[in-house]
């Protein structure tokens, strides 16, 4: 079944948010500030390795360095793009109207539980690359790998950011379900080359996103999402020379 991929993702992200708001409710706040810390350098260091592992490349002459232009010219160019849409005041502004409508005005982290797992679910090759595969092939096994994953981190998330992180799953279902259905018209496009720049550029975002959980929020991830498109096209570029 075309999406099951998707389906059982936006489940895993949904249960466990459900467990980390039980999981909550037993919690002190020093105890949830700490997780939160935790949860922060974990996140630093998960995008720290993917980075390394795309720009680092060992040959039989020595180690290689990669994307050196790349990188730094997607990271100016996309986040240019993203201040002058200023799509991250659009997601808390969603966030806010989630908030108004749930009856959670009280609830102080909404915003950035809700944002921040938004970031962490959808950023990376895995939903891009799987949910291409899920559409071509019917095979939504990396989809499944990722399920696991975002449904530890999305306990971890709800236990110290509350009941915002739960609707992470609906930017979740829309992206991934969109990269589904369109899936024969974009994996044509998508070479190993440009899934290890996504994956190069989507670790040091992921990296950003654990610097702001750890030192506070500094860093507008947000709107450093369009530097993933200008990947593509930079991508498509060099190769077509």
């Amino acid at each position: 079944m075309i999406g099951l991929g998707t389906i059982v993702n936006v489940t895993a992200v949904l249960v466990g948010s459900l467990i980390g708001l039980i999981i909550k409710g037993g919690l002190k706040q020093r105890f949830q500030d700490i997780i939160l810390q935790s949860v922060g350098l974990a996140t630093i260091f998960i995008g720290a390795a993917g980075t390394i592992q795309c720009m680092f490349l060992i040959t039989e002459t020595g180690i290689k360095v990669s994307g050196t232009i790349m990188m730094p010219l997607s990271l100016v160019i996309g986040a240019i793009i993203g201040e002058a849409i200023d799509i991250e005041k659009r997601m808390d502004q969603f966030g806010s109207w989630l908030k108004r409508n749930v009856k959670s005005n009280q609830d102080s982290k909404f915003i950035e539980g809700f944002v921040t797992a938004s970031l962490v679910v959808c950023i990376g090759a895995m939903a891009v690359v799987g949910s291409i595969q899920d559409g071509i092939n019917a095979d939504p096994s990396i989809l499944y790998a990722k399920s696991i994953l975002d449904f530890v981190i999305v306990i971890i998330f709800s236990s110290t950011f509350g009941k915002g992180v739960m609707f992470s799953a609906i930017p979740l279902g829309i992206y991934q379900g969109t990269l589904t259905l369109l899936a024969r018209f974009i994996a044509p496009v998508l070479n190993d080359y440009i899934v290890n720049n996504l994956s190069f550029v989507g670790s040091i975002l992921i990296f950003t996103i654990g610097i702001n959980l750890t030192f506070g929020k500094r860093i507008k991830v947000g709107n450093m999402l369009p530097s993933l498109l200008v990947v593509i096209l930079f991508s498509l570029i060099v190769s077509s020379i």
